[in-house]
């Protein structure tokens, strides 16, 4: 049952305050089902509200550091239990935020509760490991240490699960935070914020911080008290960072983006992969980083996968995410909307062609909405913009290949590399596949989108730098290694 909706203002939360900002300025959130419905408001901050929250977390990282490991797991325990109580009002307003469906939006909520109990149990963990030394009197250990105050810089299509996914090892191995959502996802943050407020944090060790990227993303990477960043979103603003930190000479972690094959041989299972593909492809609108946006499939199955691709695609209902019965939402915001629209535009001008949907939903139901129905283009030569660039939107490219090898020679024709399926009931293929797949992640019978929360998540190429977030993983970049040596006296 849905609650009955009101916009609220939502504050910076500094030194455990919430404030509003100096500029005493506000930047709305629409419904991109609705653009004339205000889900809330958000703080257009100034460097100065930036300085208060980098100093109110440098001020707490020695303390934070020194309260233990365990202790602070326990407050990630009552962050998760806080966040499953709040549960169906956070994902409601995720879909009337970003236009995720209401059951996905679901989902990804439930998925935060279990990121945060994965990680508090981090707090009972080996945080070392002894080593012997050449010296038979000594005892030599290694002790990993908190890097301090991190800035943390999020995207709007996870408003939920990418912000905690950083934020709980974050916490755990006994660093402070200063997080910036996307706007875009801001009201959301703000109440996932406000569980870990509840969950009675110390003073300044989680500081909430919006605003315009330019000033407030880009003065958080460049601020002098600051010890790392981690951050997930474009390409281009992603080299940005990586400069800035690079500059400062402090540890930084990007995310960025992906074109992710997916390869269909002749001896797969069709309807499997028909069905996987819809869903990577079109869950959340296609707005996902892993979203499969290549579909490689050998020519000797190609008519009849295509058809059945197209049957089953005519099949989505388009709408608002919080009906029942509605499979796919509207594109997150009106400059998305035109970005995916423009792309459609682009692949018929190179000579590709429009096989289903790629239109803007008319009627009274949609007029206020961000709305356009799946799209599939064929005869898409690899080179073309539709094949190579990050649309982020529901538009697959069908590409036929002659052979497994051609295939994979496709798929890896990308500066991205973060994730890759492929469909085959082929041992060979499947191990080729894993050996010689350019990607960080790669799925075998299963869809592109997705990951586990305790396995590690990151891209190759142009898709990351090399870090991985999630699991045992996210110990590597949130803490260092400091090597001890002891002997008596």
């Amino acid at each position: 049952m849905q609650t009955i909706f009101k916009a609220e203002t939502y504050k910076n939360f500094i030194n455990n305050v919430w404030v509003d900002s100096s500029s005493q300025e506000l930047i709305k959130s629409i419904n991109p089902a609705n653009k004339y419905e205000i889900v809330g408001f958000v703080q257009n901050s100034t460097q100065d509200d930036l300085n208060n929250a980098v100093e109110s977390a440098d001020r707490a990282k020695k303390m934070w550091r020194k309260i233990g490991q365990a202790a602070r797991g326990q407050f990630l325990y009552k962050a998760a239990d806080i966040l499953e109580q709040n549960l169906d009002d956070i994902a409601e307003t995720m879909t009337r935020e970003m236009g995720k469906t209401l059951p996905e939006a679901k989902g990804e909520t439930a998925r935060g509760v279990a990121i945060l109990r994965y990680y508090a149990s981090e707090g009972m963990r080996k945080d070392g490991d002894v080593i012997p030394s050449s010296d038979k009197d000594a005892l030599m250990f290694t002790k990993r240490v908190p890097l301090g105050v991190v800035g943390v810089i999020t995207p709007w299509n996870f408003p939920v699960a990418i912000p905690i996914w950083k934020m709980a090892p974050a916490l755990v191995y006994g660093n402070t935070i200063v997080l910036k959502p996307a706007t875009e996802g801001a009201v959301t943050a703000a109440k996932v914020v406000e569980c870990f407020v509840k969950a009675g944090l110390p003073e300044g060790v989680l500081n909430f911080i919006t605003g315009s990227g330019s000033v407030i993303g880009q003065g958080l990477i460049e601020h002098p008290l600051l010890n790392a960043i981690t951050f997930t979103g474009s390409e281009n603003v992603g080299k940005n960072v990586a400069r800035a930190a690079a500059e400062r000479g402090i540890k930084f972690q990007l995310e960025m983006g992906g074109k992710n094959p997916v390869i269909v041989t002749r001896d797969a299972n069709l309807d499997l992969a028909v069905e996987a593909v819809i869903s990577g492809g079109f869950r959340s609108s296609g707005q996902k980083c892993t979203a499969s946006s290549r579909v490689i499939v050998e020519e000797t199955v190609y008519a009849e996968f295509k058809e059945k691709l197209i049957e089953e695609t005519k099949k989505i209902t388009v709408g608002n995410g919080l009906q029942k019965d509605i499979w796919m939402g509207p594109c997150a915001s009106e400059s998305q909307f035109h970005t995916v629209l423009d792309y459609i535009e682009k692949g018929k001008e190179e000579g590709a062609t429009l096989i289903l949907g790629g239109e803007e939903l008319q009627g009274e139901e949609f007029k206020n909405g961000f709305y356009i129905t799946p799209a599939i283009f064929e005869n898409v030569n690899p080179k073309m913009a539709i094949a190579q660039e990050e649309i982020f939107g529901p538009v697959i490219a069908l590409i036929k290949a002659a052979s497994m090898e051609e295939a994979i020679e496709i798929a890896n024709d990308s500066k991205y590399g973060l994730s890759a399926s492929i469909f085959t009931s082929n041992l060979n293929s499947l191990l080729n596949f894993i050996d010689d797949m350019e990607a960080g992640l790669v799925r075998v019978n299963a869809e592109s989108a997705g990951v586990e929360l305790q396995a590690p998540f990151g891209g190759m190429k142009a898709s990351s730098t090399g870090s991985r977030e999630q699991g045992e993983a996210a110990k590597e970049f949130f803490t260092a290694i400091k090597t001890v040596f002891v002997k008596g006296s």
